[in-house]
């Protein structure tokens, strides 16, 4: 079997924060904000540098969106935990429906 490479898990950490602002055409210091304000949390380096993931970076293009519609940051940090509650329930809810279906 292939051993699996940091760029096949789209939680490894592999970007930097010049990257990332170069990719999504963004500035530095507004991922930075965003990383102060806990709305995208990166990775660090062992020096202490902002490292993305793909992840991380999906997130960010979403926030970015919500960010540009002229939402605030404390409103979409909340609108990106409400969604990773749902996440949770709809997981929840799709294993109770197939406990539901092998006890049919």
């Amino acid at each position: 079997m292939a051993q699996r490479l940091p760029f096949d898990d789209e939680h490894a950490p592999l970007y930097s924060l010049g990257q990332v602002a170069d990719m999504l055409q963004v500035q530095q210091a507004y991922l930075r904000r965003l990383d102060q304000h806990e709305v995208v949390i990166p990775g660090r380096s062992p020096g202490g540098q902002r490292r993305y993931s793909r992840h991380d970076i999906l997130i960010v293009q979403h926030v970015t969106r919500m960010a540009d519609e002229g939402m605030t940051l404390n409103a979409i940090r909340r609108i990106l935990e409400l969604e990773a509650e749902v996440a949770v329930l709809r997981e929840e809810l799709r294993l109770a429906r197939d406990r539901i279906s092998a006890l049919e």
